[in-house]
């Protein structure tokens, strides 16, 4: 349970401003340092920054930026367009498509910093997904894989459709866990999977996944036989981390429910933290718990963006954990049913990862002891029985060639720190400042906003493009 008390008590004693939530007048407009990219090429799609030098790279339609901490074009390069269509698989370029090809729009779909080899990923929409290694210096093509069915990482168009994690490796080539939404092809590809991240840009194993035999494979596929139940189910990713021994992704999916005294069902979406362990080459790891948050009995279900950060002195003593201790920043809009047209309410919630694997291991712990069923919503088998093994589970298990992939059904509820009604929040960052915790979030109408020790400074709108 989390303790309101506690949390709000030291906020009245460390700060003078007004009770917990509450929104304080608007600061005065400030200018902003701007860049506008070519208009005829559309949006821009993802944006890192180089912890190291303070670079910006910006994946954008058809187009790489790099940019300086002021914003200034340093470089670019150029990923689009080309003749392709998307029903070409493999695409033409691979073998001849019998489909009639079109100039197409290439869309940037992941952007990472490769830092132990100071290369770019760069993927993109067309030919089914594929990606260039670049160079981080001057954006030089390093590489781009295409040869091998393992190239193609995602065949859905929207830009948000895939997530990525390196797992680096001082003595060992690393590791880099792909999610993406499968847009009703999941005979084409993994929702998740681990590949090979190689040193040499243009090695034949780029990609491959980490362990493939026969049997068992580094991945995780939705059965085809979902889509009998949901149609148009998918798992969309929001954000993915890696702490500890894990990685964690979190997701939007959708579930048929029957609403409390209705004997029909409806589709509803669940936001749902996924997570896998590191070295887990079987993804026998996999479990996936549902998360959200409520405030005055409003339940806010419906994922929008989240941060991993730390607590910070402060914030942690409130939450009674450590300053190093990961909290993870989620904002949720109003409700379950409108995935595409979010209501406007929103909520920025934070969770403490420990506690989430608290909830984890007490699901394994009664899964192994033969209680309950596997319990996932895409697997048309999720009333599978767990089967009994008399081991020790402790927080670091990561699985069996039984008991998985595993569901949570309790949802974890966070706590929610400040609430929005007109103005949706879409986005997150959070860090940490001389004890601080703080967070920055972006609104729907383009307004950022600082929660400060949880009291809230507008600043109003970005001119940002």
């Amino acid at each position: 349970m989390w303790k309101w008390t506690c949390l709000v008590s030291h906020l009245l004693l460390s700060t003078t401003v007004s009770p917990l939530g509450r929104q304080q007048p608007p600061h005065p407009k400030r200018p902003f340092i701007t860049f506008t990219g070519d208009q005829m090429e559309g949006n821009f799609n993802h944006l890192v920054v180089d912890e190291r030098t303070g670079h910006i790279y910006l994946g954008a339609v058809n187009r790489i930026y790099k940019l300086s901490s002021d914003l200034k074009v340093l470089v670019t390069h150029q990923t689009g367009p080309d003749d392709d269509n998307p029903k070409c698989y493999p695409p033409r370029i691979v073998q001849t498509c019998n489909e009639p090809l079109t100039p197409t729009n290439n869309i940037n779909k992941m952007l990472l910093i490769d830092y132990k080899e100071n290369r770019l990923i760069a993927c993109g929409s067309l030919y089914q997904g594929i990606c260039k290694l670049l160079r981080l210096d001057d954006l030089f093509k390093l590489g781009e894989p295409f040869h091998k069915k393992e190239h193609y990482l995602s065949g859905v168009n929207e830009s948000g459709s895939v997530f990525g994690v390196i797992v680096s490796y001082s003595n060992m080539d690393d590791k880099l866990f792909i999610a993406t939404a499968v847009d009703g092809k999941p005979e084409y590809f993994p929702t998740i999977s681990s590949r090979k991240l190689t040193k040499n840009s243009e090695a034949d194993g780029m990609f491959a996944y980490v362990f493939h035999d026969e049997f068992v494979a580094s991945m995780i596929k939705i059965p085809s036989d979902t889509f009998t139940i949901i149609p148009d189910f998918d798992i969309y990713y929001i954000y993915g981390f890696s702490s500890g021994n894990f990685v964690y992704f979190l997701t939007l999916q959708p579930e048929m429910i029957s609403p409390p005294g209705s004997t029909t069902k409806e589709q509803v979406y669940t936001s749902k933290l996924v997570r896998l362990c590191k070295e887990d080459t079987a993804f026998n790891s996999y479990v996936e718990v549902p998360i959200g948050c409520e405030k005055n009995g409003v339940e806010y279900r419906l994922l929008q963006a989240a941060y991993l950060s730390k607590a910070g002195a402060i914030l942690a003593r409130s939450l009674g954990v450590g300053p190093e201790d990961d909290i993870l920043f989620t904002v949720f809009s109003k409700g379950q049913k409108r995935k595409m047209k979010s209501l406007d309410e929103s909520a920025l919630c934070i969770f403490v990862l420990k506690k989430i694997n608290d909830r984890i291991k007490d699901r394994l712990q009664s899964c192994y002891r033969g209680e309950g069923t596997l319990d996932l919503a895409w697997l048309k088998v999720k009333d599978i029985p767990c089967s009994s093994a008399l081991l020790t589970i402790d927080d670091n298990f990561c699985g069996l060639d039984m008991n998985a992939p595993l569901g949570v059904s309790s949802m974890v509820r966070g706590l929610p720190i400040y609430t929005e009604d007109g103005d949706r929040m879409t986005s997150v960052i959070a860090y940490v400042y001389k004890n601080h915790s703080l967070a920055f979030v972006g609104t729907k109408s383009g307004k950022l906003k600082k929660v400060s020790d949880f009291c809230v400074f507008e600043f109003g709108e970005l001119a940002v493009t």
